[in-house]
């Protein structure tokens, strides 16, 4: 599937978040607050892991399950820039230091820090992406550092198909930042765009990643599995313990 045919199909799927009103209202609700927001960042790791198979947006519930899942995505975020945020705020502290004493030589060594800390960043934001749906698809939080099966994924998606995509993603983020500076009206209207650009981002990952991840072997002989989101089941399951999906 092309770029294009994959947020098509992304589009058609966040669309239907409309078909609930009130779960739309209760993820731009919880989107407002801190801390509680991360169950926003739960469900759309929910649209990850449902994906590409399911073709509406999950059901709002669990909601403890899928806040510890949104900050189990906080916390992988975190640490992979840790990196970063240590370069850039050593850089402005030597810059502001140097600047204030009128020091170049403390200014100038801000400055590169500062730049190599931004060019870190941007090097792990594009391999933090598939990082992420690494980790929630295998529900194991160590593979979201599992650096050469990532890049192993982001090669049989094809790294321009990849790039092409970030972009893409990339330019929805200055559009919605773009929406919360209107006037009066701006913050408001990006609390309504958020969640579904959630979504909208999960989607695409997903479909994505899927195209990189490596074929599942065949199932065990007796294996059940949810034909809504492939969770593995044990033998007096009447429910998916994942999606909630009822076992025929």
């Amino acid at each position: 599937m092309d770029v294009s045919s994959i947020f098509s199909e992304a589009f058609d799927y966040t669309r239907k978040l409309s078909a609930d009103l009130g779960r739309l209202l209760i993820l731009i609700v919880l989107d407002i607050i801190p801390i509680v927001n991360l169950v926003v960042a739960g469900y759309a790791s929910k649209v990850v892991k449902e994906s590409p198979s399911s073709k509406e947006p999950p059901a709002l519930r669990g909601y403890v399950e899928m806040w510890i899942q949104g900050l189990k995505v906080a916390v992988a975020a975190a640490i992979w820039m840790i990196v970063p945020i240590i370069l850039l705020v050593l850089g402005f502290g030597l810059g502001a230091m140097g600047l204030g004493r009128n020091f170049r030589p403390i200014l100038g060594a801000g400055i590169l820090i500062g730049i190599l800390g931004i060019i870190a960043a941007f090097i792990i934001a594009i391999i933090l992406s598939m990082a992420t749906v690494h980790m929630i698809k295998h529900d194991r939080f160590g593979k979201a550092f599992a650096v050469g099966e990532i890049i192993d994924i982001i090669g049989r998606i094809g790294w321009g198909k990849y790039i092409l995509w970030l972009v893409i993603i990339f330019a929805g983020v200055l559009v919605l930042s773009g929406i919360g500076s209107i006037p009066a009206i701006g913050w408001l209207l990006s609390l309504i765009v958020g969640p579904p650009f959630a979504v909208l981002v999960a989607r695409t990952a997903a479909t994505i990643y899927q195209e990189g991840a490596p074929t599942p072997s065949a199932p065990a002989a007796g294996a059940r599995y949810c034909a809504r989101c492939g969770q593995t089941l044990t033998a007096e399951a009447a429910f998916c313990p994942n999606c909630g999906q009822k076992v025929e």
